[in-house]
């Protein structure tokens, strides 16, 4: 199996759901191989001036429609030869490095560690981004850009949840929605 022309094979059915190649990896599994995939939003229906709007992550339906059509072409041709793969379809992890505007602008709103050619590390949340650089805003509330050309590594933090996200409402912390009530509630048979 050669990867560019798988590449070339599936370019026009991504398109089709607005999606792209992001990785493709095929790696010996005994007799078969393994064909993974990560497909990522192509951003084609973001406005080209709109720097700062939250991009939502693609869905199991996407991941799923993707797996349908990748499938689907890749039965349709010779690309894959006759040997046997097994077919893995995913969006791209968090751990991934942003390499590409593409990436950098499908995470306006995450926190970011980015390693300047330098060798100093810059942490802040993604707020804007245009061709060239990156608006962070960090902890401070200090914003500064990162002009792409001065990264040497960019990744995203793995965030469970952010405090500005979470209602934290009086008492919220002390009583949690598993506590049990300690009246006791009689059933249908009165016990």
């Amino acid at each position: 199996m050669v990867p560019d022309r798988i590449r070339s094979t599936l370019q026009v059915p991504l398109d089709n759901l607005g999606l792209v190649i992001e990785d493709l990896t095929i790696t010996p599994a005994g007799k078969r191989s393994v064909l993974r995939i990560a497909v990522d939003d192509a951003l084609a229906d973001v406005d080209p001036t709109d720097a700062e709007s939250h991009i939502p992550p693609l869905t199991l339906d996407d991941i799923a429609d993707a797996t349908r059509v990748i499938s689907d072409a890749l039965d349709a041709s010779d690309v894959t030869g006759s040997q046997p793969y097994v077919l893995e379809v995913s969006s791209p992890g968090v751990g991934r490095p942003l390499t590409s505007w593409r990436q950098w602008r499908r995470n306006v709103g995450r926190l970011v560690t980015v390693t300047g050619a330098d060798g100093t590390t810059t942490q802040g949340r993604i707020v804007r981004v245009d061709d060239a650089s990156a608006t962070l805003r960090l902890a401070s509330g200090a914003d500064v850009v990162i002009p792409f050309a001065d990264v040497r590594r960019a990744r995203i933090d793995v965030e469970f949840a952010r405090l500005d996200e979470v209602d934290l409402d009086e008492g919220a912390l002390e009583e949690g929605p598993f506590d049990a009530d300690d009246s006791e509630e009689e059933t249908p048979d009165g016990h």
